[in-house]
């Protein structure tokens, strides 16, 4: 009877997943047990604000200009230099951007925070250890307390799919934009992240900086019915009054360095937050297996346990930077940010840190994502964390040489591994 019940149950699921659409079957997945991701409580650094802010622990202040930005920014640790600019109409307030008003969007390593131009509303994504992006906006209003609302589920229709690795997270987007900032669809769209070729990135963009004789798609529109453009009329400026009131914005600069993190550090959010959800789906739906087959408490299938490596591998493919695009020039960023994001670095004995930026050849001087430090890296369910940290620590010391990760030479490793050893405890032993 037991195993009847259980190829049931199996035919009841697979049914279920065949005459759902994929999209729909996805969202549900992580909107049911044990994701839960609209009701489970969250303690992001957003809702940890809106807590204070409740219980009159802190308050924001109303700026003339800018609204609450400036104090949202300062109680987030957001720094000012993390600006970056984009007019291309891709998100909520589709109607106050253009390449005249760009939306200003500000970041530290949890938190994204959109501005616009006389804007309704702030925007908010903010990174909740075990549930990964949570979205907010907050009413740019003086009348009454400033209140955070949660969105219900609005935003998911973009930041849920195959392009945040099919979990509720963060992506950035190249396009081909009209003089109004309008997307040009029919020519494609590019998702970028640290391994897309320089040439593809930000479209719809304002970009500034050095970078040598490499072309990107920023600073241009496409004239007319055209869906090319010339990419050196956008190279290495270092100002943007060409296109935009500076005085308008938190700072002039829409830093080239902070662009690149930007690209790396959403997708490497997604990861992490996939292989949370697919550890707790698979133990989820092992255990409930365990009853109907009568198999011992706390059994994890064997193909539960593929998804769980699987789930690691993708992680460290993110933290170790793999498929890299390769600079053949160097990267000069044109604001402070190189240096305020480098001074939180948590350095080692020899006063390195895995934010230590290279800029000539790659990103990163020592190529292992600064967010292994993060609260949702920590978050991860032991049994996929364990597994990131068993193999990490093989391919730093010689013991695994997968081909994927040969772009990593003996130096490279073993100082990386010196750096972890000393600054995250999992390591030192």
């Amino acid at each position: 009877m037991r195993t009847a019940t259980a190829i049931a149950f199996l035919a009841v699921t697979v049914a279920n997943l065949m005459s759902a659409s994929p999209a729909s079957a996805q969202q549900s997945d992580f909107e049911r047990s044990p994701i839960n991701y609209l009701d489970a409580p969250v303690s992001d650094p957003v809702a940890q604000l809106a807590d204070q802010i409740q219980t009159g622990e802190t308050k924001l202040t109303y700026d003339q200009t800018f609204g609450y930005l400036p104090s949202v920014l300062e109680k987030l640790d957001v720094p000012t230099s993390s600006q970056t600019l984009v007019f291309s109409k891709t998100s909520l307030q589709l109607h106050r951007i253009s390449p005249r008003h760009p939306r200003a969007l500000y970041f530290n390593d949890d938190v994204y925070v959109g501005y616009c131009q006389k804007g309704d509303v702030l925007e908010f994504a903010s990174t909740d250890a075990k549930q990964g992006a949570i979205f907010y906006t907050l009413k740019q209003s003086p009348q009454g307390e400033p209140t955070f609302v949660r969105d219900r589920g609005n935003c998911l229709s973009c930041h849920a799919s195959s392009r945040t690795q099919g979990v509720p997270g963060y992506l950035i987007r190249s396009v081909f934009s009209d003089s109004s900032g309008r997307p040009k669809l029919g020519s494609g769209t590019f998702l970028t992240d640290h391994t897309s070729e320089f040439s593809q990135r930000w479209g719809g963009w304002y970009v500034t900086g050095n970078h040598g004789a490499m072309r990107h798609m920023g600073n241009t529109i496409c004239e007319g019915d055209e869906y090319t453009f010339d990419r050196d009329l956008g190279a290495n400026r270092l100002e943007l009054d060409e296109y935009i009131q500076p005085d308008d914005y938190l700072s002039p600069h829409s830093d080239i360095v902070a662009l690149m993190v930007l690209e790396h550090q959403t997708q490497m959010h997604n990861a992490i937050a996939a292989a949370n959800y697919e550890t707790r789906q698979a133990l989820h739906q092992s255990f409930q297996m365990n009853e109907l087959l009568e198999r011992p408490e706390g059994h994890i299938s064997e193909s539960a346990q593929r998804r769980i490596s699987a789930s690691a591998d993708r992680v460290l493919k993110y933290l170790l930077m793999v498929d890299e695009f390769q600079l053949t020039d160097a990267v000069t960023g044109s604001s402070s940010f190189v240096h305020d994001f480098e001074a939180k670095g948590i350095k080692d004995s020899r006063g390195r840190s895995l934010r230590d930026f290279d800029l000539k050849t790659r990103l990163f001087k020592y190529p292992c994502s600064y967010l292994i430090y993060s609260p949702a890296f920590d978050a991860l369910p032991q049994q996929v964390r364990d597994q990131v940290v068993e193999r990490l620590t093989a391919i730093l010391d010689g013991r695994e040489s997968a081909p994927e990760f040969e772009h990593l030479s003996p130096k490279m490793r073993r100082e990386i591994l010196e750096i972890l050893r000393d600054t995250k405890p999992e390591f030192s032993s």
